[in-house]
């Protein structure tokens, strides 16, 4: 079960990677840099995971 779903999965962010690969340029502050689009949607995936994991430990330390 557990192998269906990670083959299902893989298949499905290989098949997003490949219908997204139109170069997006991304200016920030002073910086400008061009990259796919999935990339950026990755990158940002990212870290949106990270602040969330920090914020989630952040308040159960508050709460203790």
């Amino acid at each position: 079960m557990r192998l269906t779903l990670a083959v299902a999965l893989t298949a499905l962010v290989l098949i997003f990677a490949l219908q997204n690969v139109a170069i997006v340029e991304v200016q920030f502050l002073f910086w400008s840099f061009r990259l796919p689009r999935s990339l950026l949607l990755f990158i940002v995936l990212g870290a949106g995971i990270i602040a969330g994991w920090f914020l989630r430990a952040t308040l159960r330390r508050k709460r203790l």
